[in-house]
């Protein structure tokens, strides 16, 4: 698969997006040279990536960024999902409920869950105007806390595919569908503008922690069969893409700035470096430029790539 690691190269450094500055400061101080880590030190290292990657998801306002951004993609999981009246659907990494709350509008019996629990609320409040009530639950997509087999149908809308372990979050998924359920997911591709994004970021962001992909590979259909293999009957994958939409590009960069927690802590981490911080406006102002596709008298559009997955767990 070395093919798939080049256009993504770019993107390695990305999936840190959930890092933040003490993270850095506390890989820095290891040297890994010399030193034989003990299961209880990696045990302590991956809890410190843990509150850290919650820690950055919960900046800014999520929900506003989600509403402006990614939130029309809820309903086309749910849909291409057939979620129905009476099911139990488990949504990993649910943000604010995109995709959860659409659920629960089919009459489904919804959890949501994701790492970041600070956004619950904002979730709760979107699902009431809605009219509609779901379990909120704080979990981690690569060690969910529900038991096997327990929902009918798992989903998860540009979310799990944050998670730096792969591996783990697409076990965790099988295991918690119940066999002959749904597994329904929609990931950014490599080829897609989303790569462009995060290669902007790139540079100013602190070093993956050893055997993290990056977010984008989630996209990939030959990634995709690897990390399900035989243990799903079926296996359907369509790219498709939406569009997202700001007055101006200025406008497209201060909404990431002032909304998406990563982009937040990312510049939280460069309060120090006003030299570094103002090269950072740069490279994402020419992202949002080069990457605007809407008419000259605006409104600036993006449009992005994303490969919509439903795969139905084998039965036996």
């Amino acid at each position: 698969m070395k093919h798939l690691l080049s256009p993504a190269r770019a993107v390695i450094e990305a999936a840190a997006l959930a890092r933040i500055e003490e993270l850095t400061q506390a890989f820095a101080r290891e040297d890994r040279r010399d030193e034989m880590t003990t299961d209880e030190e990696t045990i302590d290292r991956r809890g410190e990536l843990k509150a850290a990657t919650r820690a950055a998801w919960a900046l800014g306002d999520y929900h506003a960024f989600a509403k402006e951004t990614v939130w029309e993609l809820g309903e086309v999981l749910v849909r291409a999902c057939g979620i129905s009246p009476g099911q139990r659907v488990l949504d990993v990494a649910a943000g604010t409920g995109n995709t959860a709350i659409r659920a629960a509008e089919a009459g489904a019996q919804v959890v949501a869950s994701d790492l970041t629990p600070e956004n619950f609320d904002a979730g709760r409040r979107e699902a009431a105007a809605h009219g509609v009530e779901l379990e909120w639950v704080e979990a981690d997509a690569e060690a969910l806390p529900f038991a096997d087999g327990e929902f009918d149908i798992v989903t998860s809308s540009v979310g799990a595919l944050f998670a730096p372990d792969h591996r783990a979050a697409a076990d965790e998924m099988v295991r918690v569908c119940r066999p002959g359920g749904a597994i329904g997911l929609i990931n950014f591709t490599p080829e897609g503008l989303i790569s462009d994004f995060f290669s902007a970021l790139a540079p100013y962001m602190p070093p993956l922690p050893e055997g993290a992909l990056p977010p984008p590979l989630w996209g990939d259909e030959a990634h995709v069969r690897e990390l399900f293999g035989d243990r799903v009957e079926s296996l359907g994958m369509t790219r498709s893409s939406y569009v997202e939409r700001a007055d101006s590009p200025e406008d497209y960069r201060e909404l990431f700035k002032r909304t998406f927690g990563p982009v937040v802590a990312t510049y939280e981490s460069l309060a120090d470096d006003p030299e570094r911080a103002a090269a950072l406006d740069r490279e994402l102002i020419e992202f949002a430029t080069r990457g605007n596709s809407g008419p000259p008298q605006g409104p600036a559009e993006y449009r992005y790539e994303y490969l919509l997955v439903v795969a139905r767990r084998r039965a036996a």
